[in-house]
C-alpha cells in the first residue's frame, strides 16, 4: 500500500471492514522448509496444524474463493499456502476472475513448478518468489523449490524476490552482496524483498536471530541499496524493522488484514503468522511497510496509524449499529 491507496483504505475502514485479505488457499506443500510459521503447530490454535484442516479443490475451490472475496471486498489479495502453484489449474480460473473485479493479487510462491507463461498478461497480478539465500543454502532448505527450477519456470515473468533471513544466513555483508548481485542481474526481477525471521512465544530454534544479529545485518542491507536498487528498503521500512510494533494492536497490517486459512472459515489471528508471534521481534515486510506509512502525518499533523485507529473503532461501532439494525434491536 502507498500513500495514494489510504483513502480506499479509509473508506473501506470506516465501514467495518478490513481492506486487505491474506488467503493460505490450500494446505499442501511439497516442501519441508525449517522453521515455517504456516506448519507450527501452534499455527491455527485450538483447530490444529494446517496439514489436518479441510481444504478445497476444483471448481469447489473456485466457487468458495470468489465467495469469500464477495462478501469481505479487499483491495489486495495475498494468496498464500501451503504451496499456491498446488493449485495452479485452479488459480488459472480465478486470477482472471479476480482481475476482473478490480481486485490487486499478491501470489507468493517457492517456483517449485512452471508458472504459467500467459499469467503474465494480468496487469494486476504480482509474483513474489521466496527465495532463501544463494544457492547452496536455498537448496538445502527448500528442496524441491530448487535454483535450477525457479530459474526456468520464472522464464517470462516479472517477479519480487523474497528473502527471508534467519541465522544460518548470517554470513557477513560479502554473501548479501553476491545474493543482491546475482538476483539483481535477472531481467525477470523487479524487486528484491528482506524480511527476518519473526519466532513463535517460546521457539528457539536455529532460525531466530538475536538482537545483535538484526542490528548487524540491517546496517548491511542499508549499505547495500546503492549499489542494488532493486533492493527494496527505503529508510522508513528499515526504521519499521528496528522498531517494530509491541503488540498485534500496534500493528497496521495487522489490523487492516483478514487472514484465513484453507477451509476458507478459519480465521487465522492475530495476524499472518499466527500462534503467538514475538511481536518485538517482527520482521514482516508488510507490517514494516504499513508502518513506515502510518508514521506518515496527514497535512503534517495527525499520523496516519491515529487516522486509522481512530476510522477502525468507527467501524467496529457501525458493525455494531447495522447488526442491531439486522435484528430489530
Amino acid at each position: 500500500m502507498t500513500l495514494t491507496d489510504i483513502f480506499p483504505a479509509w473508506l473501506k475502514i470506516l465501514q467495518g471492514r478490513r481492506p486487505f485479505l491474506s488467503l493460505e488457499i490450500t494446505r499442501e506443500c511439497p516442501l519441508r522448509c525449517p522453521g515455517c510459521y504456516a506448519y507450527m503447530p501452534g499455527h491455527l490454535g485450538t483447530m490444529g496444524p494446517l496439514r489436518t484442516l479441510a481444504d478445497f479443490r476444483g471448481q469447489d475451490l473456485i466457487t468458495q474463493v470468489l465467495a469469500l472475496v464477495r462478501r469481505l471486498r479487499p483491495m489486495h489479495l495475498s494468496i498464500v499456502g501451503g504451496e499456491p502453484l498446488v493449485r495452479w489449474r485452479e488459480l488459472d480460473v480465478l486470477l482472471p476472475e479476480l482481475a476482473d473485479l478490480g481486485i490487486e493479487v499478491q501470489l507468493v510462491t517457492s517456483a517449485f513448478r512452471p508458472i504459467p507463461l500467459h499469467w503474465n498478461t494480468l496487469d494486476n497480478l504480482h509474483l513474489v518468489v521466496s527465495i532463501d539465500g544463494l544457492a547452496a543454502e536455498h537448496d538445502q532448505r527448500r528442496s524441491p523449490a530448487t535454483y535450477e527450477r525457479i530459474l526456468k519456470h520464472i522464464q517470462g515473468h516479472r517477479i519480487t524476490v523474497h528473502c527471508t533471513i534467519t541465522r544460518q544466513l548470517l554470513r557477513g555483508i560479502d554473501y548479501f552482496r553476491e545474493f543482491a548481485r546475482f538476483w539483481s542481474e535477472r531481467r525477470e526481477v523487479a524487486k528484491i524483498w528482506f524480511s527476518l525471521f519473526t519466532p513463535q512465544q517460546g521457539e528457539m530454534g536455529q532460525e531466530r536471530l538475536r538482537g545483535e544479529d538484526r542490528s548487524a545485518v540491517l546496517d548491511q542491507l542499508a549499505a547495500l541499496r546503492s549499489s542494488f536498487p532493486k533492493i527494496y528498503l527505503p529508510d522508513a521500512v528499515l526504521d519499521g524493522y528496528r522498531h517494530p510494533p509491541g503488540n498485534p494492536d500496534g500493528c497496521i497490517f495487522a489490523q487492516v488484514t483478514s487472514c484465513i486459512s484453507s477451509d476458507l472459515v478459519t480465521r487465522i489471528s492475530p495476524c499472518q503468522f499466527g500462534g503467538q508471534p514475538v511481536c518485538s521481534e517482527c520482521g514482516c515486510v508488510a507490517s514494516a511497510g504499513l508502518a513506515s506509512i502510518g508514521n506518515h502525518k496527514l497535512l503534517s499533523l495527525l499520523p496516519v496509524s491515529e487516522v486509522f485507529r481512530i476510522s477502525k473503532r468507527t467501524g467496529e461501532c457501525f458493525n455494531v449499529w447495522r447488526s442491531g439494525e439486522a435484528s430489530g434491536v
